[in-house]
């Protein structure tokens, strides 16, 4: 099936298709030009181009190397996923050093990178690794998790399992052939406490990459993102509360691309939808909106085979669970493992029907 038909399966009639990329956007002029040659106008326009995977930052690492020489990469597909499963099997049934990594930037669920680690450590616990294997992750700054009491946590779930975290690592070069890779690691001088950067290799048998990642360049080479932060990245610069441009009040920005704290996953994008969706029916109207999107984000935080955290949490790092009665947000939980592997399918298919 062409992908354009899984599209228009989910679009309400009224819509209109347009089965091209942007390939520029005019805020001036309100108009969308089109890699096939058109140029839309708009009175009000929604971002929602998702980002974009930064591979080319890692020297030495490219996709076709990906189930080979013991590398792994979730985030670019299906195939890369199915061959990242095989090269951490391969490491769960013989052992050995076990890598996992995290990109400085902001990035789609912050917590999948926690996830990977907790699934392998706990297959190769009880395969053929078992007690041959140890595992080691990278983390991007000081701490295991943007908010706080969940970071402590995973702290003290690595120590309980024996996994090593290196904080403040960055991966930059990745030597298949040697089983090398490569971190940029920031340590404070033990004399001038200033920070200093230095590289440090560290040896894999598995190695799990997660690359950069950053808005499209259609949103960063054309004047919507922030010019004081994330410009390494370019989120959409609006305000973290209406998701409305700063600059150019008729554009709203969805999800991924959005510049604001939180919110890089696909509960929070179910929250704010239906405060844009107030804010631009207001602006069609001649009034001001009046919903708030408060940063809720949440992460099924998968901790074992069969067991997760369920983490909720605002713009504020306050936890605010939904089930608070049912489930604890931090405690290892079946329920919550069913509610990721059952639950979420339904009802991301009733996101795409405009009714969740």
């Amino acid at each position: 099936m062409n992908p354009t038909d899984w599209t228009t399966d989910w679009l309400p009639a009224g819509v209109t298709l347009v089965a091209e990329n942007a390939a520029a956007i005019d805020p001036i002029a309100k108009t969308v030009a089109t890699t096939g040659g058109q140029s839309l106008p708009y009175d009000l326009l929604i971002v929602a181009p998702g980002l974009v995977l930064d591979h080319d930052a890692i020297e030495g690492f490219a996709l076709d190397m990906v189930g080979q020489n013991g590398i792994g990469a979730l985030y670019a597909g299906p195939q890369y996923a199915a061959n990242t499963w095989e090269a951490a099997s391969k490491f769960t049934e013989e052992g050995g050093i076990g890598l996992f990594t995290r990109p400085a930037t902001e990035m789609k669920c912050a917590g999948a990178p926690l996830k990977h680690t907790f699934l392998i450590d706990d297959i190769a616990s009880r395969g053929g690794a078992a007690g041959k294997y140890e595992i080691h992750y990278a983390a991007n700054n000081n701490s295991l998790f943007g908010v706080p009491i969940v970071s402590e946590k995973v702290r003290m779930l690595f120590e309980d399992r024996g996994i090593k975290a290196h904080y403040s690592h960055l991966l930059k070069a990745v030597d298949a052939g040697r089983k090398l890779a490569t971190f940029a690691a920031t340590k404070p001088d033990p004399v001038t406490g200033a920070a200093v950067v230095s590289d440090i290799k560290l040896p894999y048998d598995y190695l799990h990459v997660i690359p950069p990642q950053r808005a499209p360049e259609v949103i960063r080479q054309l004047g919507l993102s922030w010019a004081d932060k994330w410009t390494d990245q370019g989120w959409v610069e609006v305000d973290m509360k209406t998701l409305r441009h700063l600059r150019y009040p008729e554009i709203f920005a969805l999800g991924d691309v959005a510049g604001v704290p939180k919110g890089k996953t696909a509960a929070s994008v179910k929250w704010m939808v239906p405060v844009v969706e107030d804010h631009l029916i207001a602006a069609i109207e001649g009034r001001e909106g009046t919903e708030v999107y408060d940063g809720y984000t949440s992460c099924p935080l998968i901790t074992r085979v069969g067991r997760a955290m369920l983490i909720e949490f605002d713009y504020h790092n306050n936890l605010v669970p939904s089930f608070p009665s049912i489930i604890a947000p931090l405690e290892e939980l079946w329920i919550s493992w069913l509610m990721k592997e059952v639950a979420l399918k339904a009802t991301y298919n009733a996101m795409l029907r405009g009714k969740a």
